[in-house]
This record gives structure tokens, sequence and C-alpha cells, in this order.
């Protein structure tokens, strides 16, 4: 007999879904009303048939995801999770680790690859790797230019970590540092906790010329993948989905499944992805798909500044990059992109 864990198990079995079953009804015949020769005695009132509600749907299956440690592990099975940090947990308690040692999850390849990173959306069939803390190392960085080149994204749970490195940049020719390695602290300072955009900041803000410190924490690594040094591809990140629905996490709420992205919706999320690195040193394809939703609807640009400000205020975007992610918009909407 096959046990079952209440978020997670190692050992898959076969999913078994169940269908909920409509209650009958019954018909009831009301007697004739004459007989030959004269009416018939009238017949006693039926009782009132009890109240009959419309049967409830069929409950829709449990999903349920498989999901492996990166660097080497049995397989497991996770379920019952809306968002990052629930998913962590879930994944924590399979393999008996704390949450804390989840760095970030790839999807369908246990490498450090930046186009399979696990975002808002987890296609219904795919795999589950969770990369986990390897090596700390401290890294002394000088500016010798504006930008460091590096693109920061964090996990939607307390980690920021790099996602691309610019060639030839300041960060590029030190080669201690690598794509994927978590940002631990800065000078000493620890940035558990922050979001990606205010790690950019700190960054942007170090001096030229001036040395500071990285504490870095890289993933574990498999044996196949020692010594690779990954550098994410110029090209757009890549789609994270297979099959025809992904399940939607959210930092607020239940998730939901959806339909694959639209043409439209898949396009302007690069775009707007792009802009976001351009402008604030970021990559997160789940705040570009919340940038996309809250304008693909509106008709100028003052209602979608409205709708953004409305559930995105805590970024203050800056007036520049919301105008060229309208026009970007519109120019896809029109077919120019």
């Amino acid at each position: 007999m096959q046990t079952q864990a209440s978020s997670g198990e190692r050992e898959p079995g076969p999913m078994q879904n169940g269908e909920a079953m409509s209650p009958q009804t019954q018909d009831s015949k009301i007697p004739a009303g004459e007989e030959e020769g004269g009416a018939a005695p009238s017949a006693p009132p039926l009782p009132p048939l009890p109240p009959h509600d419309s049967p409830p749907p069929p409950p829709r299956p449990r999903l349920v995801f498989h999901t492996q440690l990166a660097h080497g592990s049995p397989t497991g099975r996770i379920h019952g999770f809306t968002n990052v940090k629930e998913l962590y947990a879930k994944i924590a308690e399979v393999f008996d680790i704390s949450p804390s040692e989840i760095l970030f999850c790839t999807l369908n390849s246990h490498k450090v690859d930046m186009q399979k990173l696990l975002g808002g959306q987890i296609g219904l069939e795919d795999f589950i790797f969770a990369h986990v803390r390897g090596e700390t190392k401290e890294v002394e960085v000088t500016k010798t230019e504006d930008a460091l080149g590096l693109t920061i994204t964090d996990n939607g749970a307390g980690y920021a970590f790099i996602k691309r490195i610019k060639e030839g940049s300041t960060i590029d020719r030190l080669k201690t540092v690598c794509v994927g390695d978590h940002i631990e602290a800065i000078n000493d300072q620890s940035i558990v906790g922050c979001r990606h955009y205010e790690v950019a900041k700190m960054l942007k803000e170090q001096g030229r010329g001036e040395p500071f410190t990285l504490r870095l924490v890289e993933p574990k690594k498999a044996f196949d993948m020692i010594g690779q040094r990954t550098r994410a591809p110029k090209s757009s990140e890549g789609k994270m989905v297979s099959g025809k629905e992904t399940l939607r996490l959210r930092s607020k709420g239940t998730a939901t499944v959806q339909e694959v992205p639209s043409e439209f919706e898949d396009k302007a999320t690069k775009k707007v992805d792009d802009l976001l690195e351009s402008y604030m040193g970021i990559r997160d394809p789940e705040l570009a798909i919340t940038i996309v939703e809250a304008g693909k609807d509106k008709t100028n640009p003052d209602d979608f500044a409205e709708a953004l400000d409305s559930v995105l205020g805590d970024f203050a975007f800056p007036d520049v990059f919301l105008f060229d992610v309208w026009g970007a918009l519109g120019d896809i909407k029109s077919g120019r992109i």
C-alpha cells in the first residue's frame, strides 16, 4: 500500500482522479383524473419534493509536480502550493532540508540555465529542479565604469542572484563570479530579503575607483557541472512551459491554472523584460507579465500609468520607462514588432 504525505512524497505512484457522482432524480406520476361514469375522488396531495440543488462540479484533479535536487537526488512529488515560498517549503519537506537552502529552481534542466529559470509560471508537465546552497566566496570588485555588467533577478523568497554577465564588463573579468551566484552581502551588509531592484540600486551607487566586497553563494554543482561558467545568452529568455496550460504562481492570492500566453502576451512580456534590464538592471518575467496585464486593455498612457501604480507603486518606475513600455505594447498590437 502506498503512503502519501500531506505535501509531498518520494517514490511517485500513479495519480487517481475522482469525479463527483451526480445525485439521481426521481420521476413522479400524478394519477389519472376521471373514471367512466363520473369524476374520480380527489387523490391526496403528494408530499413536497425535497429541495434539489444542482450537483457540484467534479473536483479538478490535484496538480502534482515531480522534483529533484539539481546536484542529484531521488525524485519527489509535490503539490498544494500557491507561491514560490510555499513551493520551496514543499520541496524542502520532501528532501528533509531547510527552505532557506534553496537558491532558485529551473524547469526541465538540472543545469544553471537562466533560460529555464522558474518564474511565475510552471507548465503542468514541467519537472522542477531545485538548486541549493553550495560554497561561499568573497570577491573584491573595483568599478572601472558606471555599469558593472550585471543583471540581477531574485527567487521571490528573499534571495537575489546574478542572471546575466555582460561580456567584457568589470564583472566578466572576475572569473570567480558566475551566473547563478546568490549575492548574500555587499561590504558585509546582508541583503537577504531585498528585492532585485534594491540590490541593483545598491550596486549602481558604488563609487568608481572605490573597491567593495561581494559575498556570493554559488549553487551546489553536480559532477558534470564542475568547472563550468555559465553565461546567459544574449537572446531573449526562452519559454518555460510545456503542454497547453500553466500554473500561475502569485505572491498574493491563490495559484491559478491558465492557458499558455497568447502570441501578443509572449512578445510583450519578452520586450518588457528587456526594458526592465535596460532601465533598472533586472530581469523578472513575472514582473513583466504583471506590467503587460496592466496595460494590454488600456486605451491611453494615463490609464496605463494609473493601473500600473495601483499594483506596482512600490517600484516608482520612471516616466521614460512607462512611455517606452506603452510604445512597445502599441507596436506589438499593430504588428510593427
